[in-house]
């Protein structure tokens, strides 16, 4: 039972019972002539009465007290008080009314079980025996011998000469063993509970036989001194082989003991072991309540201290884990012996009081567990009355009915958020499963439809209200398309929440216990209300919708696909969906969305670039900032394409064909902008080309990222999707080539930020060949080609450290082609002296190995360019 804390969880539970759409027989018969536990017990009279057969069973207590049983009758007193609410001065009241009752006749129940190991008193070997059995109440006198000198004396005393006999009872006669089984019972009235004693002697039965007849059983020795010793008895007379004497008021209310035989002489001390049980109960109780079957008041008793467990507990904000108190215990135990209520009847009492009580306050399954365990061990239909059988008939279908109502609610009633909302369900569905196995159910309940067809309809019908409570909580106080939408993605996403929980959580309980799939249940039903719906409202939405519900149903599109996406769940996924068609409802959304994909990330560009400084984001990074949100852009678009997952192969090609010019187009748009964006910024002629080296880098940036596109977008499974209608050459055509064209307009873009960048440094290179060649020929050619080599180092290690490799090489490659036409002109020039041709050769060197850069630059053979060799 859930705390003070979930109390709205528990009216959600008698919510559950009392809106239940159709009652069972069982249900409307009990609410004319046995309504639920706390009506019974609510009536004053009925609880005077009540408590009267309480105090009455209290006041004629006999017996010694059971191991963890309460002894003592004022606390007795004190717990039912509190158990029934009586005030002190009602209880002292019906206390005296109680006192002055006749009260009841004490009997002694007692069965003889079985015996073992006894004497063999025939020539055979074995006996012949019976018991005879009963009370003595004489007053023992007072004398000089001890007790237990008494007590030996009264022991040997045998019952023919003790008890007389018309009250003497007597067993069958079990011939030919020695260990004899009776199982017959007897009820001896208690007149003198303080001197009763209980008497049995066991004999054995002698008949007259023959001499012919013993002679033929002699088997050894034994069996001749047999002979003998019978020819000095009496003809008729019985062996005696033991008694038992016990104090009735030693014994428990209930005794179960097995005891040994004790001799007359100490010739045969040791004469075997007698099972006895024993019941202390009553005869001619007069309280009102006597006059109605047992197990009928004993269950509501049950019911009236079960529910004060209940809420003792509470009241100290704990939960009952099914266990009475002691007191509760005693007093139960004490009057289903009184009442000589058999195990059997004392479970179906329990099973009525608990199975009532489930249904109105919540607690541990595992009480109606036990419950369900013991009557399917002791279950004899017979051992019923048609009234009982009708009775408990109509608990099982009470149950069951509350049960199917609680699971067709099972969202509200059992709420993940709420603790130990798993465990309450499982156990619910153990006790409807195991409730529904019973021998007694089947034979009681035969034309009720087996358990899963019963939770599964349950489930549909829960699942189908929830839908419409769901849809109702959710309509717009605003009934405007723009609400209206944005209420059906909420219901979706609800819808999509529900049955994830479904799959996760609860139904591998649903499955494993009652084996009924209520995932595949909940998920066609809510497939089918939600198609029915979105139909229904996409319908009344105008093809010039607005911005925000173009973007409510694209958010609806995605729940939906991930709606129809869980029927891979499904045990047989070849199934006929309400959903299969889901994308056609939005194919008047569609343009929207793939306009609203491209405005949006051309806007963010544009926006990028106008708050770009082109600098590098970071020293690996040599890109400006803009070139990141261009290729979030892009990825943006990649994601809207994989969220899209049109089914439809030739609409899924038209959208990629859209996709792809949209990302084209915005390349060679960033291209455009960010060169303005390079002469808007412009300073020095330094810091012209620093914004140059960033621009080259974004652009080179944006090339390889437009390479990267076939593989994102898979255009190889889509043309492998649209090969029946899409020729390879039209794929071709149609994308790839409008790919590569963008890629050839960047690489173009690329080497002219790359010339402009050659250019800046061709003139300073004019400039220092010339000088090289006017050099003196009295300098050394190492002097001569310092300023050169000293200008480039220092140029081409910036460039080198803001430029991407790939753009650097290029800039490499312009520059080495404008040294080898520089010093070719320069060779041109009229001289005679040797020096002047040995100072540009030893600088074409020096100039080859810096352009190498030792492997790092340009390749050898790159540099060996015809106008190298001449």
């Amino acid at each position: 039972m859930e705390s003070p804390s979930s109390a709205g969880h528990r009216f959600t539970r008698r919510e559950a019972r009392y809106r239940r759409t159709a009652p069972s027989r069982a249900a409307q018969q009990n609410s004319s002539k046995d309504s639920s536990p706390s009506q019974e017990v609510s009536s004053s009279v009925q609880r005077d009465l009540l408590y009267e057969e309480v105090l009455y069973t209290i006041l004629h207590r006999a017996g010694k007290t059971e191991v963890n049983h309460v002894s003592s009758a004022d606390e007795l007193y004190r717990y039912v008080q509190k158990a029934f609410g009586m005030e002190q001065s009602e209880h002292k009241a019906i206390l005296r009314q109680v006192q002055k009752l006749e009260p009841p006749i004490l009997c002694l129940k007692a069965t003889v079980k079985e015996a073992k190991g006894i004497l063999g008193k025939d020539v055979s070997g074995y006996s012949d025996p019976y018991c005879l059995l009963g009370l003595e109440f004489k007053v023992e006198e007072q004398s000089q011998d001890s007790g237990l000198q008494q007590d030996r004396r009264r022991q040997k005393a045998v019952v023919r000469n003790t008890i007389p006999e018309d009250q003497t009872h007597r067993t069958h006669i079990k011939a030919q063993t020695l260990n004899p089984v009776w199982n017959e019972t007897f009820i001896l009235e208690v007149e003198d509970l303080a001197n009763a004693r209980f008497h049995m002697d066991m004999w054995d039965s002698d008949d007259t036989e023959s001499v012919r007849q013993k002679l033929g059983e002699i088997t050894d020795l034994h069996s001749l001194k047999r002979i003998f010793k019978d020819a000095r008895k009496d003809k008729g007379q019985d062996d005696f082989l033991g008694n038992i004497v016990v104090r009735v008021q030693n014994l428990r209310c209930k005794e179960d003991e097995w005891y040994s035989l004790e001799p007359q002489t100490e010739t045969y001390p040791d004469r075997g072991q007698c099972h006895l049980q024993f019941l202390l109960m009553h005869k001619k109780r007069v309280t009102v309540l006597s006059k109605k079957p047992s197990y009928t008041i004993h269950r509501q008793l049950l019911q009236q201290f079960v529910h004060h467990e209940i809420t003792q507990h509470q009241t100290g904000s704990t939960s009952w884990d099914g266990e009475l108190s002691k007191h509760a215990s005693t007093i139960l135990f004490l009057h289903a012996t009184q009442k000589d209520l058999s195990d059997f009847h004392q479970g179906m009492a329990q099973w009525l009081a608990y199975s009532k009580l489930y249904q109105i306050v919540e607690f541990s399954s595992g009480c109606l567990l036990h419950q369900i365990t013991s009557i399917e061990y002791q279950w004899v239909q017979d051992r019923l009355q048609d009234k009982q059988k009708e009775e408990l008939a109509e608990s099982f279908e009470a149950l069951l009915d509350y049960g199917l109502s609680l699971l067709q609610k099972y969202r509200i009633i059992f709420p993940l958020s709420a603790p130990k909302s798993k465990e309450r369900l499982q156990g619910l569905l153990r006790i409807l499963t195991q409730m529904c196995k019973m021998k007694a159910f089947r034979e009681l309940c035969s034309l009720t439809p087996d358990l899963q067809k019963k939770v599964a309809d349950a489930i549909q019908r829960g699942t189908e209200e929830w839908f419409d409570l769901k849809k109702q909580h959710l309509q717009p106080m605003v009934k405007s398309e723009e609400e209206n939408t944005k209420s059906l993605v909420t219901l979706v996403s609800e819808v999509n929440g529900d049955l994830q929980s479904c799959i996760k959580t609860w139904n591998k309980f649903f499955v494993n216990i009652v084996k009924v799939d209520i995932f595949k249940i909940t998920y066609m039903e809510l497939q089918r209300l939600v198609s029915q719906q979105v139909v229904d409202q996409i319908g009344r939405i105008d093809r010039g919708m607005s911005q925000t519900t173009s973007e409510h149903l694209y958010q609806l599109y995605m729940d939906l696909k991930e709606l129809y996406n869980l029927h891979i769940n499904l045990p047989n996924r070849d199934v006929n969906l309400a959903l299969e068609d889901y994308h056609q409802w939005f194919k008047d959304a569609l343009p929207t969305w793939l306009q609203k994909a491209y405005s949006t990330a051309l806007e963010r560009v544009q926006r990028a670039v106008r708050m770009d400084q082109l600098k590098p984001v970071t020293e690996l990074r040599k890109h400006s900032s803009s070139n990141v949100d261009l290729s979030t852009c892009y990825t943006q678009i990649i994601r809207t394409w994989l969220q899209l997952e049109w089914p439809e192969p030739e609409e899924a090609f038209v959208i990629m064909v859209k996709f792809t010019e949209d990302i084209c187009r915005i390349a060679l748009t960033y291209c455009s902008l960010i060169k303005k964006r390079a002469e808007e910024i412009q300073e020095d002629e330094s810091s012209t080309a620093n914004k140059l080296c960033v621009v080259v880098n974004n652009i080179e940036q944006l090339r390889m990222v437009l390479l990267k596109i076939p593989s994102q977008l898979d255009w190889e499974h889509l043309e492998q999707k649209v090969a029946h209608m899409v020729g390879p050459d039209q794929f071709e055509h149609t994308l790839h080539n409008q790919l590569d064209s963008a890629v050839a307009c960047l690489d173009h873009e690329i080497r002219d930020v790359v010339q402009t960048l050659a250019q800046k440094l061709e003139a300073d290179i004019i400039k220092h060949t010339r000088a090289l060649s006017a050099c003196s020929d009295s300098r050394e050619p190492a002097d001569c080609i310092v300023p050169m080599m000293t200008f480039l180092e220092v140029s081409l290690q910036y460039m080198n450290e803001n430029l991407v490799p790939e753009n650097f090489k290029s800039l490499l490659t312009l520059l080495w082609a404008h040294v080898v036409s520089v010093l070719t002109d320069v060779c041109k020039q009229q001289s005679t002296s040797p020096k002047y041709y040995k100072r540009l050769q030893f600088a074409l060197k020096s100039l080859e190995a810096c352009f190498h850069g030792e492997g790092c630059g340009l390749l050898l053979e790159d540099l060996h360019t015809a106008a190298f060799t001449l």
